[in-house]
């Protein structure tokens, strides 16, 4: 049945053992970096801390790193180290080989392009502050030139970038724990603003994993380059759940030193904890800026692997290019700098994914079924659930009680797609198999 398969599936071809390495030369840096950027912990402290205590928000980002490891990352990460194939393949059981060209296909790269958008955005914010400058004019000079010139780089020299990414996590790493230090005296008299501190844990896990959600279901692109399962196990407990308590951590208690230290209104902008650090807060600035060279290189790279395998008739430049120019154009114009809003967005979109990813998993006894013809409509219809599970505070006129109940939306949004898929494909409601053999 070959012939029935397109050609993104068909010509998919499984990386082989030789070309795998450790945990720690690749899932661990890779997924490290991610919790490193600046944008994961910048507007972390005001939904979080803003409500709870510290040693509250501290849980809270430990619980968040375990569900991220169990239910985002594992199943995807299993799937890409058994079958050697890439998310957009993989996610072809899920969705079909049809369906597959949208979700998760096209999806993560329109996604990208978001994320892009943030990384520029937050860059050039960082190297004005460093500069001194409030320049409208200067701002969009160089969110413009950011862009274009990394995004050149992702496309011709993405391998160079990657061993780069090997040593640039440092900077951020070594950036919190200065930040840190200059914030630790405050840290023992800081109140919270509210008393609310199941609010500010739920918070704090509907934050975390709607910020991870599409890097969870990469997991699968990383685990096509894992030898093992105690690859796929290392790299996601360190990568990812001790990068989340680190990354996630110091700047919280750094935020809370610095209300803590400084009387009057409370200002939960990682920013300001920077400014603590004194004469060297302009190149603390400058160096997070740079370390986000990383993060907009790989969004790049990955929007354009996206449109480029599932757009093959326009040219692979042509619609980067494009996706660039919009990227650039969300960061000019502010949108970008919405952070908790876009996280949201992503977590509705990729939380129910992931869920029926890893109902899949589970269904073909831990292995990948293979491509399956057409539409997988259970993958659908589990994706559209839970992706509205996700977005309900975002729609008018629903209920507060509803609301409410559906906290943290990411995860609701994660286990109905689960609950969905498992239920309609235990209903018969899936195709096919386009192959008679599973490339597990």
């Amino acid at each position: 049945m070959a012939q029935q398969l397109p050609d993104y599936v068909r010509s998919a071809v499984p990386n082989p053992s030789d070309k795998r390495a450790p945990w720690y030369k690749n899932t661990f840096p890779s997924y490290a970096g991610v919790f490193l950027w600046v944008a994961f912990y910048l507007g972390l402290a005001e939904p979080t801390l803003g409500l709870a205590s510290v040693e509250v928000c501290l849980a809270g980002l430990v619980v968040a790193g375990l569900l991220c490891f169990a239910f985002y990352y594992y199943a995807p990460g299993m799937l890409g180290m058994k079958s050697g194939l890439p998310l957009y393949v993989v996610g072809s059981s899920t969705f079909g080989t049809t369906g597959g060209f949208i979700m998760p296909g096209l999806l993560m790269g329109l996604l990208q392009i978001g994320w892009f958008a943030v990384a520029t955005y937050f860059a050039t914010d960082y190297i004005l502050e460093g500069l001194r400058s409030h320049s409208r004019t200067l701002f969009v000079v160089v969110a413009l030139i950011w862009a274009y010139s990394l995004a050149w780089v992702a496309i011709k020299g993405i391998r160079y970038v990657a061993r780069v990414a090997q040593f640039l996590n440092w900077v951020p790493l070594i950036m919190i724990f200065i930040v840190f230090w200059a914030n630790r005296n405050g840290i023992a008299h800081y109140q919270p603003r509210q008393d609310d501190p199941a609010g500010g844990f739920l918070a704090t896990l509907a934050i975390v994993i709607g910020f991870f959600a599409t890097a969870g279901a990469a997991g699968a692109d990383f685990g096509m380059n894992n030898r093992n399962r105690r690859d796929v196990v290392l790299g996601g407990l360190t990568g990812i759940t001790l990068a989340i308590i680190v990354a996630g951590g110091l700047p919280i208690l750094s935020v809370a030193g610095y209300i803590g230290r400084h009387a009057g209104a409370p200002n939960y902008d990682y920013a300001a904890a920077i400014t603590a650090v004194g004469a060297l807060a302009p190149i603390v600035f400058f160096l997070f800026a740079i370390a986000s060279v990383v993060p907009t290189c790989f969004c790049t790279f990955i929007a354009s692997n996206s449109f480029g395998t599932m757009l093959p008739k326009i040219p692979k430049s042509l619609s980067t290019i494009v996706g660039v120019t919009i990227g650039a154009a969300l960061a000019i114009t502010g949108v970008a700098s919405h952070l908790i809003g876009f996280f949201t967005i992503v977590g509705a979109s990729f939380g129910p994914i992931c869920g029926a990813m890893a109902a899949d998993y589970l269904l073909a006894g831990g292995a990948w079924s293979g491509p399956r013809t057409g539409v997988n409509w259970a993958g659908y219809f589990a994706w559209a659930l839970g992706f509205f599970a996700g977005i309900l505070a975002q729609i008018p006129h629903v209920p507060a009680a509803w609301v409410h109940a559906d906290q943290p939306a990411p995860l609701f949004s994660f286990i109905i797609g689960f609950i969905v898929y498992f239920a309609m494909a235990k209903a018969g409601w899936r195709p096919p198999l386009a192959a008679s053999t599973s490339a597990s």
